[in-house]
């Protein structure tokens, strides 16, 4: 236990001087004549003070020192620890027995002589709770350097202390600090850290209660025997690190696990085998997916082009960055492709990636909706797994690793309070940049709930929007001045590169209709309708809104009841303009054969909104309404009323068991052929020359990506699944620009139908080999297989043969020799 000796007078004190002390005995009697002396001289000004020197366990004569300067003035007093802890233990002590109106922190040094004290006091007369003394602003004087590696190290350890902890105050290291008494005893009794870190722990407590710190320049000098090393700043970041990791409440690492339990259930049917299931739901883009990881680690490991490839849609090749490759994660799981495989780094990074996303939405909603746990985690989970989410879980990882967007949106939020907008601004670019190299569109759609919400939000609070046009818009432009170089040369090559394209070519109209908003979807647990799912929406994957009857009438009951409050105005807002707007150009009206415009006819044909699925836009209903449930929750549990607060959570209940999401569908997946497993393929591919899958890939049938994984990219494809461009005006497609004898085989393999094959189309099929530079055209087994090869066989003109489990025709020229092989016999039919 610490003891205090020898016992004050009980007369009130103006200023306590607490100094903390480490073996100091050659250097502390001087400095407490100084102090004495000034304090003497200057009561008027000072007042009543008193000084206490904390002995931190010293081995030394310090307390005999101390001791002898008490006799000669009893206002001097020892505060003792029975062993050393370290400076944040004795700066503790200190304050804790101090009785000042205000406290004065100075080391045993001196090295900021007493005399700067009056220029502290001033700043504390001035309004503020605390004055730092400062060697590094303009005005102050350093009458004596350290060496300069110390200088160097020390001036690097307090500008990360800065970015790290404490914003806005340049020197949190400098010993010399006055603050108003009784908030310096809030503070020091609330703070943890024993070592050097509690500086800036204090600092921080002061910004977070809002009381004004003014940094002063002082008059400072390097004291020899100093016990500070420049290596004391890295320390101060492990104990400041230590201490927000201790901060974190265990409801915040529970509702985390939850969120990663939650992601893992989804994606079971997956995990029970990742390299041989396959979710069908996904139709074609589980192989597209896998291949693009594959590919990125391939460009990785060869130091390769990470924007353009040419393994699929030979000879013309596939402009990556004009594709969703996700290159801020394909890139960093290259290790991981390479060592266990495309498969198991696409269920990684789906199933990290969407718990990560729901812990994000969580912290923001903690951080600037309700303080509410159980509320933030019933926001977050619809925010992450509502139907639309579980919907893109199949197929669309950029549509559900979304953990950038929830910072992105508040540092915006930063931004418009103005307080660092230099430093909100270049965060705010570095986010943005690496959210394209995640996914552009959801940046964009994310970019337009963020309007939607802050037009709604400037009509019920016009003032607070008033005050935060002025640091947005520099913010903007500074994070736009830091996004922009970072991604001049990847934009160029999506936009300008080989196989870049103007546009994205969709149907039409791919809005949601308004029953769908209502409707629920497919893999909703409880009330999944599958046949009204799939009228609805173009496929399983893009099932964009589904949120159900039962949440749009709670969340509107709850809209009506909280309409007081201007985020909850701002939020309905956001959620219901966000679904208007997904139903398209225009829309049906139910029940009816009537047809209206849509608001989306609005932002159709603008550059970058003409590529996006316009039903996606209800996505953003997701964190809206989560939002609005997270307040509304908020509001029951602290309602008195018993049964208000029964009813209330009931409704809850009631609107999101209905939507609760079904682990996602998975089916063995379809082997592949031994041709491609055991590396047969390599007999007939040269080095130049590609395998041609029979009929060729694309969007509809995708498996010959599969195959290309499988065998490690060991050859080209003609065709593909990819976005690349099509005709002069190079409008997007999904696939390679077809030709005659890849949509002639394409549509036999569809009808079964296959044209008379005569001297022109052999003479076509010739070109197209060439313009391919196929080595072997390969038929796996699969429905028309017999017609398609009747129809290859009639091209080529010889009969393919039956090799590795598929249907083989070598195209090298007649005379070169043949490749060993062996040749099975062809399968029962």
């Amino acid at each position: 236990m610490p003891s205090v000796s020898p016992s004050m007078p009980s007369a009130a004190v103006d200023l306590s001087v607490v100094v903390p002390a480490y073996n100091e005995e050659e250097r502390l009697a001087p400095t407490l004549d100084a102090i004495a002396a000034h304090l003497r001289e200057h009561e008027n000004r000072f007042g009543a003070w008193e000084v206490l020197v904390v002995d931190d366990g010293s081995t030394d004569a310090t307390r005999d020192v101390v001791t002898a300067a008490s006799a000669r003035d009893r206002r001097i007093r020892l505060v003792t620890s029975p062993r050393n802890r370290g400076k944040g233990h004795a700066l503790r002590l200190g304050v804790l027995a101090s009785a000042g109106r205000r406290v004065l922190l100075t080391d045993a040094d001196l090295a900021a002589p007493i005399e700067q004290l009056e220029l502290l006091d001033k700043a504390l007369a001035e309004g503020n709770a605390a004055a730092v003394g400062s060697r590094t602003v303009a005005g102050a004087t350093i009458e004596r350097h350290q060496s300069a590696a110390r200088e160097f190290l020390g001036r690097a350890g307090n500008w990360l202390i800065r970015r790290v902890a404490v914003p806005g105050v340049r020197d949190t290291q400098c010993g010399f600090k006055l603050f108003d008494g009784d908030r310096a005893r809030e503070a020091f009794a609330a703070s943890r850290l024993t070592g050097w870190g509690i500086d800036v722990e204090i600092l921080q407590h002061f910004r977070r209660a809002g009381w004004p710190v003014a940094e002063v320049p002082v008059r400072w000098a390097h004291q020899p025997g100093s016990k500070v090393r420049p290596l004391d700043y890295l320390r101060v970041l492990a104990e400041l690190t230590a201490l927000k990791l201790r901060a974190v409440r265990p409801a915040d690492v529970l509702a985390a696990a939850a969120f990663l339990l939650m992601a893992v259930a989804l994606y079971s049917g997956r995990w029970a085998d990742p390299a041989h299931r396959y979710l069908p739901d996904s139709l074609q883009d589980q192989n597209q997916w896998e291949w693009f990881f594959a590919v990125t680690a391939d460009h990785v490991a060869h130091l390769r082009n990470p924007f353009f490839t040419t393994l699929q849609g030979f000879p013309d090749g596939v402009n990556l960055m004009a594709n969703t490759v996700m290159l801020g994660l394909t890139v960093p799981f290259a290790p991981v492709t390479l060592a266990l495989g495309p498969a198991v780094s696409l269920a990684l990074v789906t199933t990290l990636g969407l718990a990560a996303t729901a812990t994000a939405w969580y912290a923001l909603i903690v951080r600037r909706v309700v303080r509410h746990r159980g509320a933030a985690f019933t926001g977050a989970a619809l925010a992450a797994f509502a139907p639309p989410m579980v919907s893109h879980a199949n197929a669309h990882p950029n549509f559900v690793v979304l953990f950038m967007i929830p910072p992105i949106v508040e540092r915006t939020l930063r931004l418009c309070a103005g307080t660092r907008v230099v430093r909100d601004g270049v965060v705010l670019g570095l986010m943005a940049a690496y959210q394209i190299f995640l996914g552009e569109e959801p940046l964009l759609l994310a970019a337009l709930g963020m309007v939607l919400f802050a037009a709604a939000y400037a009509v019920v609070r016009p003032e607070v929007a008033k005050a935060a046009v002025r640091p947005l818009l520099k913010g903007t432009a500074i994070a736009a001045a830091v996004c922009l170089p970072l991604l001049a040369l990847p934009l160029y090559w999506q936009f300008f590169g080989p196989q870049s394209y103007t546009r994205v070519l969709h149907a039409p109209n791919m809005g949601n209709s308004p029953r769908a908003l209502l409707s629920f979807a497919e893999r909703s647990l409880v009330a999944g309708d599958r046949t009204t799912a799939d009228a609805l929406s173009p496929n399983p994957t893009e099932q964009n809104a589904f949120y159900g009857w039962p949440l749009a009438l709670v969340a509107f009951a709850f809209v009506v009841r909280l309409w007081e409050r201007p985020l909850v105005k701002a939020l309905a807002f956001t959620a219901a303009a966000a679904g208007l707007l997904s139903l398209g150009p225009r829309f049906g009206i139910p029940l009816t054969h009537m047809t209206v415009p849509g608001p989306w006819a609005l932002f159709a044909h603008l550059p970058l909104f003409e590529s996006v699925i316009e039903g996606r836009v209800a996505m953003v209903c997701a964190p809206a309404l989560g939002m609005l449930l997270a307040v509304a929750v908020e509001r029951l549990v602290h309602t008195p009323r018993v049964g208000r607060q029964f009813l209330g959570l009931t409704a809850v209940a009631a609107a999101l068991i209905p939507i609760l999401p079904a682990p996602l569908r998975s089916v063995e997946r379809a082997p592949v052929p031994s041709f491609i497993a055991d590396g047969t393929w390599r007999a007939y591919v040269g080095k130049d020359e590609t395998l041609v899958p029979v009929p060729l890939p694309d969007s509809g049938n995708a498996e010959a990506l599969h195959w290309q994984t499988a065998a490690g990219l060991g050859f080209r494809l003609p065709g593909g699944y990819f976005n690349g461009p099509y005709g002069p005006e190079r409008v997007g497609i999904y696939g390679a620009s077809p030709r005659f004898t890849s949509s002639m085989l394409r549509d036999v393999s569809f009808t079964g139908v296959a044209p008379v094959i005569g001297k022109n189309w052999r003479a076509q099929a010739r070109a197209d080999f060439a313009y391919w530079k196929a080595g072997v055209l390969v038929l796996p087994p699969q429905p028309y297989q017999d017609r398609l090869r009747e129809t290859v066989d009639l091209l080529v003109g010889r009969p393919g043969k039956w090799v590795g489990g598929v249907w083989v025709w070598d195209l090298h020229e007649a005379g070169r020799p043949a490749p060993a092989r062996t040749t099975l016999p062809a399968p029962h039919r």
